[in-house]
This record gives structure tokens, sequence and C-alpha cells, in this order.
């Protein structure tokens, strides 16, 4: 009795013993077939036409960063220094900044300087060059950027009562007025700013507006529409 016992003890491991090793293979066979599966999937997001052609224009965003904070000696000894390319050196402070508008004491100072920093210099730049174009480009920047900040100083606590991410919506809007890539204060003054003070000094007047130049000539200068009186 004692034998036959243990013979269906070491029969009963045995197929313990299968069971979980069948269960390993079948957990290994499961995990490769997926990561296989997702490797297919990374592939072809990779070869997507619209993430290729993301990836060439962040390629080509990165090169002109490149290329513009190269001719600040002080960031090119920083990247000496820390063996971090000075574009994404520079993103990566920008993010860190720009997390602090998620911290209620320093939401408003920091988007108001987002507002103020780079357009402030950018000003100082255009006002040292000949060429009318940047000053009318910054010039129509501020304008923009100040009314916008009256109305801000009228309605800010209604606001913040209704709109709890506001200084982080605020902060984006701002660098969409200010960025050559998207040019919005040019946008906005055009679209809202000029209709509505037209209607308030009586003048009805139907403009045609140019084509507005490219501005991958240069990455912080950009002209504003010209429009002519029909």
């Amino acid at each position: 009795m004692a034998r036959m016992s243990t013979v269906q003890d070491t029969a009963s491991k045995d197929k313990l013993n299968a069971s979980m090793a069948n269960a390993q293979n079948a957990a290994s066979n499961a995990a490769a077939t997926a990561q296989h599966v997702a490797q297919n999937a990374a592939e072809q997001i990779r070869a997507h036409p619209a993430v290729q052609q993301a990836h060439q224009s962040f390629a080509q965003y990165m090169a002109q960063l490149d290329k513009e904070l190269s001719k600040y000696p002080i960031i090119n000894q920083i990247e000496a220094k820390t063996q971090v390319p000075k574009a994404y050196g520079a993103l990566i402070a920008a993010a860190v900044f720009l997390s602090t508008i998620f911290v209620n004491t320093l939401a408003l100072p920091v988007s108001n300087l987002v507002g103020w920093a780079l357009p402030a210099y950018l000003s100082y730049r255009a006002i040292e060059t000949p060429a009318p174009e940047d000053d009318k480009q910054w010039l129509t920047y501020w304008t923009v950027f100040g009314f916008f900040t009256f109305l801000e100083s009228l309605a800010l606590r209604p606001v913040l009562y209704y709109v709890p991410y506001y200084f982080p919506i605020k902060t984006a809007f701002v660098l969409w007025l200010q960025l050559p890539t998207t040019r919005g204060a040019l946008i906005f003054h055009h679209s809202v700013m000029r209709p509505v003070i037209n209607n308030l000094s009586g003048k009805r007047a139907t403009y045609a507006p140019s084509t507005i130049p490219d501005s991958s000539t240069s990455p912080y200068t950009t002209q504003a529409p010209h429009e002519k009186l029909l």
C-alpha cells in the first residue's frame, strides 16, 4: 500500500510539473506573440506617411533651433560641459519652466513672463534692424497682447472660477500669438481687432489681403500682410 501511495504521489507530481511546464510554455508563446504584434504595429506606425512627415518636420525644427542657439557662446559652453545637445537642452528647460504654470502661486507671473520675455528681446532686435517688416510683426503682437492683458485684468477672477486650467490655456494662446510658425497675432489682429475698431470708428471698408510671405526664411521675423483698400 505504501508503494502504491508513493507511486501515485510521484505520478501526481509529474502531472503537476507537466502542467506547470505547459503553462510556462503557453505564457512564453503568448508573450512572444504579443511582442511580435507590438513590433509590427510600431513598424507600421513609423512607416505611416503622417508620422514620417512629423518626424521630418521635427528634425528640421530642431536643426533650425540648434542653428539659432549656436549664435550664443554661453549656450555652446553649456553644451560642451553637459554633453547635451543644445536644442534638446532648450526644450527640456522650456518644459521644466512651463510646468511651473500648474503651481498656483507661480502661474500668473510665469504666463506673463512667457508673453513678455522673448517678444521683448525680439522687439529690441527688430528696432536695431533697418527692415520695417519685423517692426510691424512685433508692433502687432504688442497691440494684441496689451488688448488681451486689459481684458484679463477686468475678468480674471470669474475666469479662474469657471476655467480651472486658465493659465496653461493662456500660455498656449500667448505662444500661438508670438511664434513665427503660427503668426497668431497677425491673424487675431486682422480677424478680430481691426473689424471691431473699424466698427467703433464708423469706418466701413473692404480689404483684400495679399499673400503673407513664408516665415521659414527667418525663425523670428514675419511680415504683416499688406492690404489694399478696394
